[in-house]
């Protein structure tokens, strides 16, 4: 046995751990400190997201229970942050809704093709959505002020903006190849 057969679903569990406590980090009027370690926080937990899929396939340790709770924590993950940034004024409620939609959508559509013992594999133009989305919601969520980087924020959005097409994007696809394997075996 591999002695790395359980650290994926341990880098994916962090995720599941860590999007609660990013609440109590992402509040209008955080002192700079917390949001720093807000931050630090969820840099970690994005990179597990990029750890976790490469020490499964690598080692070969991919598990069904991974294969399930990955997508999840990532979703979860996402979700604590699109929703506090809401109140942070760092981003449109639209925005959150929309990808927050897709998301939602996308579970539901791999929940109904895993009950008929189908897998529709993240595409690569899922991850890259993924790698935008988190890169997107890092640069966004980091205290204002603290690195001498002008317009941090409006990069940040233009970011998010990139990744909210990608996710648009990337739902239409999966929902392509979704019937097509579906609905059309």
């Amino acid at each position: 046995m591999s002695p790395f057969t359980h650290v994926p679903n341990i880098l994916t569990g962090y995720r599941f751990v860590a999007a609660p406590l990013l609440l109590f980090c992402l509040y209008p009027g955080a002192e700079t400190w917390v949001s720093l370690l807000g931050f630090a926080l969820y840099l970690s937990a994005a990179l597990t997201d990029l750890a976790d899929g490469y020490i499964a396939r690598k080692y070969k340790v991919e598990s069904v229970l991974g294969k399930l709770m990955d997508p999840l924590a990532d979703k979860v993950l996402v979700a604590s942050v699109l929703v506090m940034l809401i109140p942070l004024g760092r981003m449109p409620a639209w925005v959150a809704f929309l990808i927050l939609s897709r998301e939602l959508v996308v579970t539901g559509l791999r929940g109904v093709a895993a009950s008929s013992g189908l897998v529709i594999a993240a595409s690569r133009l899922g991850k890259w959505k993924s790698v935008v989305q988190l890169t997107a919601l890092g640069t966004l969520m980091f205290p204002l002020g603290v690195l001498p980087i002008p317009f941090l924020h409006q990069i940040g959005l233009v970011i998010l903006y990139v990744a909210l097409f990608l996710t648009i994007w990337s739902g239409i696809d999966y929902f392509y190849r979704f019937q097509k394997v579906y609905l059309n075996p």
